[in-house]
């Protein structure tokens, strides 16, 4: 696989690139009296980026500096509190490692040989690029990697050029089992931020989903409050986590095996009736075949698969049951873990039926938002051809575009070539499993272009790098918020940016106007735009720069409240038994089969994330790495002794394809299962221009060379990798 080697990129983002920085200090230091920032605190609305949350937040400026960035109190998310990420978003904008200026590359794709140029002239070189493309293969051959909302205009452009082959790897390399299994029961997603009532509940289960690691601040806050009022807490997890702590019951899982356990306890639940029947009645489709298949599924039968004792499945299934339907069996996030994710999430989703607690307080509410129309666009071109990600539906149940898909659809050609990629905001070399699969898509590519903030690993390929503008020096798209309460937000810019990066609106009408696309960008500014949108709604742009967010009405959001007990399945009903599945080939209720076995002397390796990291996104930022600077890897003391090594060890970590990790601390605690180790998630940079981060930790994302799909709906199950460790000194 070729080196990441980041030498001359890290040459054109340093030397190259000083004279911007010199000229910006030249600048400064001949400033007038008259030109100087006023004195005093000036405190602007906005709402975060640092992960998908999109907390509103108050960032305050001190004599022309940004000074810090506080919750707003007046924000149902965040309750006027901010995560550690939030608060560190000042890191985002004073990172020295950040991209500066417009870069074309001058030799052969991976060379990293880079000039700095103008935005006219980056512009033009794509908008050449991207018509060639256009008229050779059609626009559908360039396809958007996007991530956040700021990827809104693109997705726009892209669309207006004539390409469907737009995705996020949120859907099949995160949340996409969870929304399908979901939609398959009661015909509604989860949604984001989940509509998860933790607030209010009297039982919380979580079975792998890290709450006080995953730092989602409203479910952080919830979980807090949770805890303090003795809500019983039930946690599956192979590792004990944060959360795990907390538990009344812990159950340290064997890795792979969650559905065996979830059957298991619906198994008792239903045949010591201890569901819900009156709900189960009223809103059920299919339960007398549901529970006949649960017949075999036996607390004593999934023993030896979770290594979960009986009395300990029943005890716990009958703790759900004692304080439903106030019990919520939380659906977590990032769920591509083994291959039938999908179905694991949907028995996730059937538990919480049998519980009755979908529509109800302290399980799953109904959100609300308000009504901002979008803008008023003309239509977009209709394509000829249809998407590449899901050819002749092979993943029947997939509903949004699949990252891996389109990376297939680029090395083979079928059904048709895809040519060019734009990647916006994330970094497919640590997003997507098999690095070197990622590497040859882009080999085959005419024209890559990545617009980001920081000189990540997907940068040092491609042949443009945009540089972009921080959430805090930048407006975005309106968030209209689903939510408990409904709200809208603004993002908007808090301070200049430092050097000559753009927001990503005027990136994309930009380019759209030299793709001849003008007509689709119809406004001025972005202010206008979002006046328009405002004004649909009776709202007004200066109100929202003056408070951040405006609050809707309160709107009833549980079925006791007055909200329709509607359920959007074929049937009308929580399908139990899902005929949809069984007509498509699949089990209509979830069916167990059991992980591969680790290789003889192996360790499965599992992956998360921390409370100061989003992703592979903030390792730069100076504030939250000096929190976290590295990661280590988690091994249970007794497999540590045994092979020697003890805590602060350094080891390299050897997968099962032969791939090696940088060198990575040992975390040697009785708080992991003998039969894995953890990473958290992002580390191990090989981006030479992301010189503070680079080669810190071990990368879990380059140890991901397999993967299985969920065929439900196209999702890449990543945690089917196993590794051995190695000291450092014998590598």
């Amino acid at each position: 696989m070729p080196a990441l080697s980041r030498r001359r990129f890290l040459k054109i983002s340093t030397a190259a690139l000083f004279a911007a920085g010199a000229a910006g200090r030249l600048v400064s230091a001949a400033t007038t009296a008259a030109t100087r920032p006023a004195l005093g605190v000036r405190r602007v609305p906005t709402f975060c980026d640092i992960c998908f949350w999109k907390c509103n937040a108050i960032a305050s400026v001190r004599d022309g500096q940004l000074w810090k960035i506080e919750g707003n109190p007046n924000d149902p998310l965040s309750r006027g509190r901010l995560c550690p990420r939030g608060t560190g978003g000042i890191g985002a904008h004073t990172d020295p490692d950040r991209l500066r200026t417009p870069l074309i590359r001058t030799r052969e794709r991976g060379a990293e040989e880079w000039k700095a140029v103008t935005w006219d002239e980056a512009l033009d070189y794509v908008a050449a690029r991207m018509k060639k493309i256009a008229a050779e293969h059609g626009p559908e051959s360039m396809a958007l990697f996007a991530h956040g909302i700021g990827g809104t205009f693109l997705k726009h452009a892209f669309k207006a050029y004539g390409s469907p082959n737009i995705a996020a790897p949120s859907f099949a390399q995160c949340r996409g089992p969870r929304d399908v299994g979901f939609n398959l029961t009661f015909g509604e997603e989860v949604g984001s931020p989940e509509r998860t009532d933790i607030a209010n509940a009297e039982c919380l289960v979580l079975i792998g989903s890290h709450l006080g690691e995953n730092m989602h601040n409203t479910q952080v806050q919830e979980f807090a409050d949770a805890v303090g009022r003795g809500t019983r807490l039930i946690v599956v997890d192979p590792r004990f986590s944060v959360a795990a702590s907390k538990a009344a019951h812990y159950l340290p899982i064997r890795p792979g095996t969650d559905l065996a356990l979830l059957l298991a306890w619906m198994q008792v639940i239903v045949t010591e009736k201890l569901y819900d029947a009156d709900y189960v009645t009223r809103h059920g489709h299919g339960f007398d075949a549901f529970a006949a298949s649960l017949a075999s599924y036996t607390p004593e039968w999934a023993f030896p698969e979770t290594g979960i004792d009986p009395e300990t499945i029943r005890v716990t299934a009958r703790e759900m049951a004692r304080h439903r339907p106030a019990t919520l069996v939380h659906p977590g996030r990032h769920v591509n873990w083994n291959g039938d994710d999908a179905q694991r999430s949907r028995a996730i989703a059937l538990l919480n039926a049998l519980l009755g607690s979908w529509g109800h307080k302290g399980g799953f509410y109904t959100p609300a938002s308000m009504d901002v129309a979008a803008y008023p666009y003309p239509a977009y071109p209709k394509s000829t051809k249809p998407k590449v990600d899901n050819p002749g539906r092979k993943y029947p149940f997939a509903h949004e575009a699949i990252t891996t898909g389109i990376r297939e659809a680029t090395l083979t050609g079928q059904p048709y070539p895809i040519k060019g990629w734009m990647v916006y905001a994330t970094n497919l070399l640590q997003a997507l499993p098999n690095e070197a699969e990622t590497i040859r898509a882009i080999q085959q590519l005419d024209l890559l272009v990545v617009v980001d903030v920081i000189p990540s690993e997907i940068a040092g390929w491609a042949d443009v790098v945009l540089p972009e503008t921080t959430y805090l020096e930048r407006y975005d798209d309106l968030n209209v918020e689903l939510f408990k309460e409904p709200f809208v937000a603004l993002r908007q810019p808090v301070v200049e940016p430092p050097h000559d990066q753009k927001p990503n609106w005027w990136i994309a009408k930009k380019l759209a106007d030299k793709l001849g696309l003008g007509a689709f960008f119809p406004w001025q500014d972005i202010e206008q735009y979002l006046e328009t949108r405002l004004r649909s709604a009776g709202l007004s742009l200066a109100q929202l720069q003056r408070e951040g967010l405006i609050r809707g009405p309160r709107q009833p959001i549980y079925f006791d409240d007055g909200v329709p007990a509607e359920f959007p399945t074929p049937s009308g009903k929580i399908e139990f038994y899902s005929h949809q599945l069984a007509d498509a080939g699949f089990d209509p209720v979830p069916r167990y089969t059991p992980p591969e076995p680790a290789p003889p002397g192996t360790f499965r390796l599992l992956f998360g994330r921390a409370p100061m990291h989003s992703f592979s996104r903030t390792h730069t930022n100076r504030l939250l790495s000096d929190l976290m600077s590295e990661n280590a890897v988690w091994l249970n003391a007794v497999a540590a002794r045994r092979l020697g090594l003890k805590t602060g060890d350094r080891v390299r970590l050897r997968n099962q394809d032969g791939m090696l990790s940088n060198t990575v601390l040992v975390k040697a605690t009785p708080r992991i299962r003998p039969d894995c180790v953890f990473l958290v998630h992002g580390f191990g940079h090989t981006a030479r221009g992301l010189r503070h981060a680079f080669g810190k930790g071990a990368s879990d994302a380059q140890l991901i060379t397999r993967y299985k799909t969920d065929p439900l709906m196209g999702g890449t199950a990543m945690n089917v990798n196993f590794v051995t460790l190695e000291p450092a000194e014998a590598v």
